[in-house]
């Protein structure tokens, strides 16, 4: 498996996440390249989404490359909905991308590798 992209995470209470994105869209905070690009509200939603079979999921994705969602649940031995579901919540969260391929929709892993950043307030963030 070739190195994988590091994805940072964030995690921020709601009223904090909308202050900060209230002060970079004032111009009061510019975000750093390092920030997190995904964020969650509370460690149980984070805890959710990224769950031991969840990241199972997505490292197979990396390694395997499936043409397809059915290709993946044939993989992991899953049913193919269950996989869809699952693929469809870490693409809303940013974990996931589905390529259009054919009459299907092929899963690609933005990443195997996290950095969780867990924030109790807005900006700054260094």
């Amino acid at each position: 498996m070739k190195a994988s992209k590091v994805i940072a995470i964030g995690v921020m209470p709601q009223a904090k996440l909308r202050e900060r994105v209230l002060a970079i869209a004032r111009g009061d905070y510019r975000p750093q390249a390092r920030d997190p690009k995904i964020w969650f509200t509370s460690m149980k939603v984070a805890a959710d989404v990224l769950s031991d079979e969840n990241r199972a999921l997505l490292r197979t994705i990396a390694e395997t490359q499936p043409a397809s969602i059915a290709a993946l649940a044939a993989e992991t031995g899953k049913k193919a909905s269950r996989v869809s579901r699952t693929l469809h919540t870490l693409s809303r969260y940013g974990l996931v991308d589905l390529w259009p391929s054919g009459t299907s929709l092929r899963p690609v892993a933005k990443g195997a590798t996290y950095r969780i950043v867990v924030r109790e307030s807005g900006p700054p963030m260094n």
